[in-house]
């Protein structure tokens, strides 16, 4: 059985690397940190020209047709690029609204005219949903929110009387949160205050866990691409160095965690394409595959990272160097809809079933 990527999805990668070389190179995501929004419109709209946010949605419904590993081969590549754009909220957003049907709002979100972003907490009692004659209202504050500040709609995981649901935020209504000082430059993050804000409902706890299992495979892909560039900086940058008169990559300490940094990035390609691919069949064991990815994506990103500042030494520190931008944009992706900590339990709940009745947990 072939693992590869097809001829097409290489050619997916290889447009997409190209596109993304030149419209967030990290000169130009440097550029972009320093202005007060942090996201840029340009490769924005390049993005919705090139069809990516349709990417996975069916031909029948003005889609491209592909699926969730064609999309998966974009997620890489913009981490991979850092690129400062609301592409991973807005692709997770189409998902949730094509589920419940609602034909205009997908239609806005894929001509780019609307951006989303996502308000999910480790613990969705924070924010509480009450019903509010046909309505609903939302109170509470969910963990820092990427793009909120820039965002035209936010879906919140909040708690309801029959448990975790997902609601949907006009922020064109509720007005957008100021972005908030924060170690990653790549996007801009910002504290959504809830104070009985109107929502409205898009789905109970089957549609959270669609949305965690969407969530956990799409930031594990970022993470993959994110992790996949900074072990090249390395192994550049190794057999650049010089001491002793020698380049420290001919050192064994060095070639060692260059070594382990390949091991963990090829983990993460495995296990999150195994994810893509169970979201793209409709798998029965797409949560297990999304917690795997998650779980093993943040804790390898964690070794990569900082197995990358060791080789570089002193340079890496500095926040004039590119790793910089990869590593704090990671730091907050291996938290983002839940750390490893929250997978390994949830990974528990999901097999703890088939131990009990004797069947293969593989």
């Amino acid at each position: 059985m072939d693992f590869d990527l097809s001829e097409d999805q290489l050619a997916l990668r290889d447009g997409a690397r190209a596109l993304l070389d030149d419209l967030a190179a990290t000169t130009r995501v440097r550029h972009v940190a320093e202005t007060p929004e942090r996201w840029d419109r340009d490769l924005w709209a390049a993005m919705v020209d090139q069809g990516w946010l349709a990417v996975a949605v069916p031909e029948a419904e003005g889609g491209v047709g592909l699926g969730a590993v064609e999309l998966g081969v974009l997620l890489e590549e913009i981490g991979r690029h850092v690129a400062p754009a609301p592409f991973l909220p807005t692709v997770l957003a189409i998902d949730m609204f094509r589920r419940v049907g609602d034909v205009r709002a997908v239609e806005r979100m894929l001509a780019g005219e609307v951006r989303a972003c996502i308000a999910w907490s480790r613990h969705p009692e924070v924010v509480r949903a009450e019903p509010a004659g046909r309505e609903w209202v939302l109170t509470g504050r969910p963990d820092p929110v990427p793009y909120a500040s820039v965002a035209d709609l936010a879906l919140v995981v909040a708690t309801d009387p029959d448990g975790p649901a997902l609601f949907g935020v006009d922020l064109d209504v509720k007005g957008r949160p100021a972005a908030e000082p924060a170690m990653d430059l790549t996007r801009p993050i910002a504290w959504l205050e809830l104070h009985r804000d109107p929502a409205w409902r898009l789905g109970g706890a089957d549609m959270v866990q669609a949305l965690l299992d969407q969530g956990a495979t799409a930031t594990a892909l970022e993470m993959l691409g994110g992790a996949s560039r900074a072990l090249e900086l390395t192994v550049e940058y190794a057999k650049e160095r010089v001491q002793f008169g020698r380049p420290i990559g001919s050192f064994q300490a060095v070639k060692h965690r260059c070594a382990d940094m390949l091991v963990d990035v090829e983990g993460m390609r495995s296990t999150s394409y195994w994810a893509a691919w169970c979201l793209a069949a409709g798998d029965d064991d797409q949560s297990v595959a999304a917690s795997t990815a998650k779980t093993w994506g943040s804790d390898a990103s964690k070794r990569v990272m900082a197995s990358a500042l060791q080789v570089h030494g002193g340079i890496g520190f500095t926040w004039e160097h590119d790793l910089h931008l990869f590593l704090k944009r990671a730091q907050l992706d291996q938290v983002s809809f839940g750390d490893s900590v929250v997978h390994r339990a949830r990974l528990a709940s999901l097999l703890r079933p088939k131990v009990d009745a004797g069947e293969s947990v593989i």
